[in-house]
């Protein structure tokens, strides 16, 4: 019986450290979309001021890999 006991422990604590390590990974993915948000909402912003600026708006193309044409989220 001690024996089971023992065995069942030990799962569970593997278990546990598997949650924890996988929320850790969750809470950075997090952390990295927040960042991610962040910058489109102030590119989004950028951009709305400019529209809604008066006169011409003469805005020099975004140099290649900036991610502009490319997907939001790395």
């Amino acid at each position: 019986m001690r024996e089971q006991l023992r065995e069942r422990l030990d799962e569970l604590n593997a278990e546990h450290q598997a949650g924890r390590k996988a929320l850790a990974n969750l809470e950075a993915e997090q952390a990295d979309l927040r960042d991610t948000l962040l910058r489109i909402s102030g590119a989004i912003q950028v951009l709305e001021e400019l529209l809604h600026a008066d006169g011409p708006v003469d805005v020099p193309p975004a140099p290649a890999g900036n991610g502009a044409t490319g997907s939001a989220v790395r």
